[in-house]
C-alpha cells in the first residue's frame, strides 16, 4: 500500500485539516477550508441540494433534517437521495453514526440510468470486520486491509473518499482502509466476481453525483463536505 502523502503531496494533510476540530461548529467551514476549496453539502438545516434519485424533488418521507443531523429514518423507505452536482476527482467527507445492526452506504460514479448502481462506501455495523462487505469497503468487489479504527453503533464516525483520476482512497477516522485503481487488473478480477460482473462499465471513473443509500435502517449524516481539486499534485 503506497502512503497517500506520497502519492499526491499532501493530500494528507488535507484530510487531517478537514478533520472536525473541538468547538468547531457542525456543518460549517473554516476560513482555511474555504480558501483550500472545501464546499458543504449539508447546511445541517435543509434539504438544499440533494433530490430523490430519478427525480428533481426530495423525498416526501424516509429522510428528515433534525438537530444537525441528515437523517435516513429507521424502517421507513424513502429511497436513495444523490446531489443536484456532480464530481469528476473530489475528495469528500462527512460523520455518521448508525444504529445497532445497520446498514448504509456512500456511492459514487453512479449513471442514473442504469440505476442506483456505483461504487459504494459500505457503511455498517459490523465490529470492525474487514471482509468486501464491511464498513470502508468497495462494497462487494474490495475488503479494506488490516485493523480499522471502527466506532460502535450510536457514535460518530469518520469517513473521507479520494478520488484523483483512477485512483481511489477509502478512509475511515482518520486511517486509510483501501485503496484501489480503477481499470486495474485487480479491480477488472474482483468486479468479474461481484454481483456488479454484467453492469457494463462498471469499475471505471466517471463524473457522477454522490448517493446516500436508503437500506431502511436508520442513518445519521452531517458535516458532508466536497473539495473540487483544481489540478492533481
Amino acid at each position: 500500500m503506497k502512503p497517500a502523502s506520497k502519492l499526491f503531496g499532501g493530500a494528507l494533510c488535507l484530510w487531517v485539516a478537514v478533520l472536525p476540530s473541538l468547538g468547531a461548529p457542525a456543518n460549517s467551514l473554516t476560513d482555511q477550508e474555504k480558501k483550500e476549496g472545501w464546499k458543504l453539502l449539508f447546511d445541517g438545516a435543509t434539504t438544499s441540494g440533494w433530490r430523490a434519485f430519478g427525480k428533481e424533488s426530495f423525498p416526501g418521507q424516509g429522510w428528515q433534517v433534525a438537530d444537525g443531523w441528515l437523517l435516513k429514518e429507521d424502517k421507513v423507505r424513502g429511497g436513495d437521495i444523490l446531489t443536484v452536482d456532480q464530481f469528476g476527482d473530489f475528495e469528500l467527507t462527512w460523520e455518521w453514526k448508525i444504529t445497532p445492526g445497520g446498514n448504509n452506504g456512500v456511492k459514487y460514479f453512479i449513471i442514473e440510468k442504469r440505476g442506483a448502481i456505483g461504487h459504494e462506501y459500505q457503511m455498517m455495523d459490523d465490529a470492525g470486520k474487514t471482509d468486501k462487505h464491511s464498513t470502508g469497503s468497495f462494497y462487494d468487489v474490495l475488503p479494506t486491509g488490516g485493523e480499522k479504527p471502527m466506532k460502535p453503533a450510536g457514535e460518530i464516525n469518520q469517513s473521507r473518499i479520494l478520488v484523483r483520476g483512477t485512483h481511489v482512497e477509502h478512509w475511515l477516522n482518520g486511517k486509510m482502509v483501501l485503496e484501489y485503481e480503477c481499470g486495474s487488473p485487480e479491480v477488472v478480477r474482483a468486479v468479474a466476481n461481484s454481483k456488479f460482473k454484467n453492469v457494463e462499465g462498471f469499475g471505471l471513473p466517471h463524473l457522477a453525483p454522490i448517493l446516500l443509500t436508503d437500506h431502511s435502517d436508520g442513518c445519521s449524516f452531517r458535516n458532508i463536505k466536497v473539495r473540487v481539486p483544481v489540478s492533481k499534485e
